[in-house]
């Protein structure tokens, strides 16, 4: 593992092929790190504006194996000390994927384990290729991770026959035509918006979620998603908590890129707690090595403890691309210099909206990212 972080390469990972029997098997070993640093009131753990704190978002590896029809896949956290969620998921939150999966074909591919849920656009972009350093505060009203089964379909109905590996989360790749998932697991305690209560018995029931996406090629990606999870707060009594998503994704012009993502939940913590987001992004491309990015997302909330709250976080800044691999500028070509990137945001915080990771002072965050 040492010696793969420690290489460069444009390509997504190093693959060994095996021939088992009739089948010809195949594992990729892949993984990022993002150390970051960040200074003032806002950034996390620093005690003063004038103070520069250094750590680390994410330091992942994974690996991905293919035999027929059979896919698997685990990815690992280094970085993950919380516990949180153990209980439902069945595993420390070091491990953030483990699952097996079955491709019948490119309209159905079931998978069983722990899964990223298929709630919330920018939750299931893969956190290497963000557009800003964080995600936003509205990742917390994502359902996160949970375990059971997913059905799923991508590329259907246009005839594009375009690339389904079966271990596809979000919109990893441009498509024509419609897409879906559909999930049933134990109740959602990674997200942020859901009380794990192991000693609680009588509140644990099956969270339920779907997505429903349309792609016409690099032009346009539109998904709709929603679902639930049962006693939120722990125990029986408490309240479901709902999620409805609504993602729009748009790369257009030579390397412009618009997303737009709502966000309408009610039951945080099972309590009577609604919140609505609308986070809006936009990247410019200056030169093939530097890119401009902006992501503001505003958002209300009604608790029946605080009554109603407001605020907005807006990120500013660069993506600078020292090792850039390709001119092209659309997605797969952005994922492509995703590889290693250093990436600048100015943070402005307004407002004291009563939602979970919601910043409520500026802070200025750096970071570099590689990725093999």
């Amino acid at each position: 593992a040492a010696v793969l972080l420690a290489t460069t390469s444009a390509n997504a990972g190093y693959t060994m092929k095996k021939q088992v029997g009739d089948a010809a098997t195949k594992l990729t070993f892949f993984g990022f790190s993002q150390i970051v640093a960040g200074t003032g009131e806002g950034f996390k753990n620093a005690n003063t504006d004038d103070n520069v704190k250094f750590g680390a978002d994410r330091i992942r590896l994974g690996w991905k194996y293919v035999s027929g029809p059979v896919r698997g896949k685990v990815f690992l956290d280094f970085n993950q000390n919380d516990n949180k969620g153990n209980e439902d998921v069945g595993a420390n939150r070091v491990i953030k994927d483990a699952f097996i999966a079955y491709k019948y074909s490119d309209a159905l591919v079931v998978k069983a384990g722990i899964i990223k849920t298929p709630v919330g656009m920018g939750f299931t972009i893969p956190g290497w290729n963000l557009d800003v350093v964080k995600r936003a505060f509205d990742k917390q009203l994502a359902f996160e991770r949970g375990n059971g089964l997913m059905i799923s379909g991508r590329d259907m109905g246009m005839g594009n026959d375009a690339k389904v590996n079966g271990l596809e989360m979000g919109h990893e790749r441009p498509m024509q035509g419609f897409g879906y998932d559909v999930m049933i697991g134990n109740q959602t305690t990674r997200s942020g918006a859901v009380t794990a209560n192991s000693d609680d018995t009588d509140g644990k029931s099956n969270a339920y979620m779907a997505r429903l996406h349309y792609d016409r090629g690099e032009a346009l990606h539109l998904e709709i998603s929603g679902g639930v999870s049962p006693h939120a707060g722990g125990s029986a009594g408490t309240e479901d908590y709902k999620v409805l998503n609504i993602g729009l994704d748009s790369h257009f012009g030579e390397g412009k890129n618009f997303k737009a993502e709502y966000y309408d939940v009610s039951g945080v913590l099972g309590n009577v707690h609604d919140v609505n987001t609308l986070a809006l992004t936009y990247t410019q491309y200056v030169t093939p090595n530097l890119e401009l990015a902006i992501k503001t997302i505003s958002g209300e909330a009604t608790s029946s403890s605080t009554g109603n709250t407001d605020g907005r976080n807006t990120y500013a800044g660069f993506n600078y691309y020292p090792n850039q691999v390709t001119t092209k500028m659309d997605r797969s070509g952005k994922r492509k210099n995703n590889q290693h990137v250093i990436k600048v945001n100015y943070v402005a915080a307004s407002g004291n909206l009563d939602s979970p990771s919601f910043e409520k002072d500026d802070a200025v965050l750096a970071m570099y990212q590689f990725k093999f």
